[in-house]
């Protein structure tokens, strides 16, 4: 297909998501105490409600499909530029025996309800994989391994941020009360909340709230890098456990080799040029890399932003209230789980 029949195909449902993405971008960067919320969160809303209103949505329907697919899966590719793998090796490491704690007990809980309550699969997958992981980034890596619907994205992704909005307002105090250190709470605060902007806005508010510079700020972001590097084998695990799955004991080397899922070695190979540049380069050329890796992975966020305002087109949001109760639960539990978990592990560690 050439370029005309492709903008022909797919350009207005493309155009859509842009069109709800960039002001959700803008008023989250403009508002104080918005990024607490997060763009991918406004974008989703302001997409669901679109989509109540649009009679006819066959003519973005294209559109919108390619562009919570495809520009998802680019924006989890350009997200490595953000990862420094020596970065991570060398200061983040100390973090790995909550880190794992946390994952395995979100992964763990969630299964439990798959397998108990009979939760739907998909949905189940997401919410334990994004509780435990990163948030939407993890999602996002998630959902075409699994071959997730759109409206099973648009409830883990709003069940994930409502979770996080409300450990990135009360964490600090919690801490206080706790008598957590600088280090225990940016620990804490890296394992215990999911998406980057609501880790952010906790170690600030802590920051601010102690008189520091940035310091629990910084040890938080590097905590949830080295998280952020747990999608390669959760991804790989899932997309190996889909294609035993789907061969059912026959041709499954093929079907390893189809569902394995390319945009992660994708990812990695930019983790690894940002890693290797940036540890060679000096002078002006660093500082050139480093704005070059930061704008990338500013670029990440905002087509984060895109896919989800697609995704909120592509979304039946009154079904999506209907069905919300057990996903809201599972959430909620591993949330819990990974909050207390954390806690404990970081007091036998000594971290506070």
């Amino acid at each position: 297909m050439d370029l005309k029949g492709f903008l022909a195909k797919n350009g207005l449902g493309i155009l859509a998501a842009f069109a709800i993405a960039i002001p959700s971008w803008i008023l989250v960067k403009s508002i104080d105490g918005m990024e607490v919320i997060g763009a991918p969160i406004v974008a989703i809303l302001i997409g669901m409600v679109f989509a109540m209103v649009i009679k006819d949505r066959s003519r973005i329907a294209n559109g919108t499909s390619f562009t919570s697919k495809y520009i998802l899966q680019f924006s989890v590719v350009l997200l490595g530029f953000g990862l420094n793998l020596a970065t991570v090796a060398s200061v983040g490491v100390w973090s790995l025996p909550v880190i794992v704690t946390t994952i395995s007990t979100s992964l763990i809980v969630a299964y439990m309800f798959y397998r108990i309550l009979h939760t739907p699969a998909n949905t189940t997958t997401l919410v334990g994989v994004g509780s435990s992981i990163c948030g939407g980034s993890a999602i996002a890596a998630t959902a075409p391994v699994i071959k997730a619907k759109d409206d099973e994205i648009a409830q883990s992704i709003a069940i994930i941020f409502f979770f996080n909005v409300i450990a990135a307002i009360i964490f600090p105090t919690l801490g206080n009360i706790l008598g957590m250190s600088d280090e225990g709470f940016a620990l804490f605060a890296g394992t215990a909340i999911n998406d980057t902007s609501s880790v952010t806005a906790a170690a600030s508010t802590w920051d601010a709230m102690h008189g520091l510079d940035h310091v629990v700020l910084d040890q938080a972001t590097i905590v949830k890098l080295t998280r952020t590097l747990f999608i390669i084998p959760i991804v790989i695990a899932l997309s190996l456990y889909m294609a035993k799955k789907e061969s059912n004991g026959e041709n499954l080397g093929r079907n390893v080799r189809h569902a394995f899922p390319m945009f992660i070695l994708f990812f990695i190979l930019a983790s690894l040029i940002t890693t290797i540049v940036t540890s060679v380069a000096t002078g002006d050329a660093l500082s050139t890399a480093e704005t070059l890796f930061s704008d990338l992975k500013t670029l990440s966020s905002f087509l984060i932003v895109v896919a989800m305002a697609a995704i909120g087109l592509n979304t039946n949001l009154i079904q999506l209230v209907k069905t919300g109760g057990k996903p809201l639960t599972i959430g909620f539990t591993c949330w819990i789980a990974i909050t207390v978990m954390s806690l404990i592990v970081q007091h036998f560690m000594g971290a506070w």
